[in-house]
Formats: C-alpha cells, sequence, structure tokens
C-alpha cells in the first residue's frame, strides 16, 4: 500500500505531533523538517520495520510494534485519530501512521540496515528464511521453549506473539518444547507453516476477518469453551508472553 502511494512521488509537507514515547532520539519536527519537500526513491523493510529512502538522507525508519499501522486518506478530516506523522504527497493524497497503543518508535536514521536496531534483528521470516536443514542448525544450539525462541527478534525478525502461535499450532508442535528437541521434519514442518501463516497475513493486508476460519487466531482469546470442547485451548505465559496453544493437537 504505502509504496504504491509514495514511490517517485515527491513530500509536499509533513506534520508530526509530539510524543517523547513515539519518536526516539529525535523530535518530531526535526522528523517533518527532513520528510519536508523531498522525493521518495525506494521502500524497504525488515521485520516489523519500514524504511522510506529519500533523495537526501536522514531517512525515517518506522518500527510498527504491536498496533502501528499507516492509513491513506485524502481529506484531513479522514485522520485517524491516533496520528503520528502525517505526509501529504504532490498529489494530494495523505498518509500517516498511527499507533493507539504506542508501542511503535519513529526514527530518523542515515543508513538503518546499520544501526540499532535493524543491525540487531536476525532474518526477515517473509523474505530470508533459512531452508529447513540450516534452520535446524539453528534451532538445535536453542534449549529455551521453542516458543521463546520464535520470539527472539535476534533470529526470526518480525514474529510476533500471535504469529508464533499459530504457526506452532498448525505445525502441532507443544509451545513448550526445547528448540532443540525438535526433529528434522519437524523442523521443517514449522518452517513451512510459519512462512505460510506470514504470506497469508500479508496477502489480506492483516485483516484478521480474512484469515482462513481454521486458524487458532479467531478462538485464541475464547472466554467460553465447553467442558467437553475436542481442541480446549491453554492459556500460559511462555517466554514472558501469554502462549494460546491447543495440548490435544500440540505436542
Amino acid at each position: 500500500m504505502a509504496e504504491g502511494v509514495l514511490l517517485r512521488r515527491r513530500i509536499e509537507s509533513a506534520a508530526a505531533r509530539e510524543d517523547p514515547v513515539v519518536f526516539e532520539g529525535v523530535s518530531p519536527r526535526r522528523v517533518a523538517a527532513a520528510l519536508r519537500g523531498r522525493r521518495v526513491e525506494a521502500l524497504r523493510r525488515k521485520g516489523k520495520h519500514l524504511w522510506i529512502e529519500l533523495d537526501r538522507r536522514p531517512w525515517p525508519l518506522l518500527h510498527f510494534g504491536m498496533t502501528g499501522w499507516l492509513h491513506v486518506y485524502d481529506r484531513p478530516a479522514e485522520r485517524p485519530k491516533h496520528w503520528r506523522l502525517e505526509l501529504t504527497i504532490d498529489d494530494g493524497l495523505r498518509l500517516c501512521f498511527s499507533d493507539p497503543r504506542r508501542f511503535g518508535r519513529v526514527r530518523l536514521q542515515h543508513d538503518p540496515l546499520r544501526e540499532s536496531p535493524l543491525r540487531d534483528l536476525g532474518f526477515d521470516v517473509l523474505e530470508g528464511l533459512p531452508a529447513a536443514p540450516l534452520l535446524g542448525e539453528t534451532l538445535a544450539r536453542r534449549r529455551a521453549p521453542i516458543k521463546a525462541v520464535l520470539l527472539d527478534q535476534s533470529l526470526f525478525a518480525g514474529v510476533g506473539n500471535w504469529i508464533a502461535d499459530e504457526a506452532l499450532y498448525q505445525a502441532g508442535l507443544s509451545p513448550r518444547r526445547a528448540a532443540s528437541s525438535l526433529t528434522a521434519p519437524e523442523v521443517a514442518r514449522l518452517r513451512s507453516k510459519l512462512l505460510a501463516v506470514v504470506r497469508k497475513a500479508v496477502a489480506v493486508e492483516a485483516d484478521s476477518d480474512r484469515f482462513p476460519r481454521g486458524w487458532l487466531f479467531h478462538r485464541r482469546w475464547d472466554a467460553r469453551q465447553p467442558d467437553d470442547a475436542p481442541e480446549t485451548i491453554v492459556r500460559e505465559t511462555i517466554g514472558g508472553r501469554t502462549s494460546a496453544w491447543v495440548p490435544a493437537r500440540q505436542k
């Protein structure tokens, strides 16, 4: 979406809302000034980060966190309530970054891939997931629960809590299992399911209503479950995050 709106366009104006939490290490005014009047040459992403390559450095780096989002609209009245950074393009369209829960970040950097946090991230799951044998070698060195390992951004850039739970559910693997305990077929199955989940989420632009009905996602927070439910969902903290999983299915 953002690429179709911004690529090869000039940013006529930029506005940034005061927020010392979301804007990290730079003032909102400085970010707006760096964007104003610049031409967008490319958009790049890694994990939950996206940066805009302009015709002059520095470049803005956006981290979406849990609730960060990009919105495109025509009129100021359509601007979302929790906007943080808004760009007006030379064709009149507007694009803004919003983040209701303020877990995201806006940074200004000269070389994002060589600066923190991107330089500390692992492979991008969508574009750089290792082949199963190499992934198996990596997991074999990790004794932590596989759920915790999947959430380790220094390994799996962009894997969030629900994605890890969904991939493990579809792969039939318990989140408690030590990563090093997975067999070669299990690693291959987990890799396949993880990639499929991420690809589907991207294809439907993270619109959960369009996720397949058989996904755990639609039931992971159900408050009511019959005592005789064939797939009772258990919730427990693993790797510092609440995990939802089905012991009858995941071994």
